[in-house]
């Protein structure tokens, strides 16, 4: 008798680990999903801005549209680290404007639907890991002498933000408020652990 009652006070101990497992995944499913759309967002809007010149970023009248470049600014601006002529021969570079401009949107489109974010997490960190080395926070002197303010010298938002891609990759944020289910049950896709 002793040993039933012991039997049921186990199992329901177990039955609430399990409900407080789930609730859990959920909750950490709905954080993923929540990071993974505000992160789009913001490739997103780096995209509209720098496109239509919504006057944050770029100047109104300076977007894409208006033949401005994305990469202009920025790259013939970079004044430190090994990469600094290589940046410069870059800037305003038709093909680097496109590449940049086709990054920050695809990257913000898998985000927001959910699908393919592994090819995501691996564009979006190779996009940042280009714009750490342009920065190049382990710089404590620019080019010209001038103190970089650099605040860290290793982790900066850049690397923060690729690891937020790799780990909503790798988690598998699109499945939760997503298109992810949909995506990874199609037959292009089934089977490629790449295009998840």
């Amino acid at each position: 008798m002793r040993f039933a009652g012991w039997r049921k006070a186990t199992s329901a101990k177990t039955s609430g680990i399990a409900a407080d497992e789930l609730t859990t995944s959920l909750t950490v499913a709905r954080v993923a999903a929540a990071t993974r759309l505000l992160t789009a967002f913001t490739f997103l809007w780096a995209f509209g801005d720098k496109t239509f010149g919504w006057g944050y970023a770029t100047l109104a009248g300076k977007g894409w549209i208006d033949g401005g470049s994305p990469t202009k600014g920025f790259l013939s601006h970079v004044s430190a680290g090994p990469l600094e002529e290589t940046f410069h021969s870059w800037a305003g570079a038709a093909w680097a404007d496109g590449t940049f401009m086709l990054g920050l949107l695809g990257i913000g489109i898998a985000l927001a639907s959910g699908v393919a974010l592994r090819v995501a997490a691996a564009a979006g960190t190779t996009m940042m890991a280009l714009m750490w080395a342009a920065e190049w926070p382990p710089a404590r002197h620019l080019s010209d002498g001038s103190l970089s303010l650099s605040t860290n010298p290793l982790v900066d938002y850049h690397v923060l933000y690729a690891a937020v891609l790799v780990t909503l990759a790798a988690i598998g944020a699109g499945r939760t408020w997503g298109l992810g289910r949909l995506w990874q049950s199609l037959p292009l896709v089934r089977g490629k652990r790449w295009l998840l």
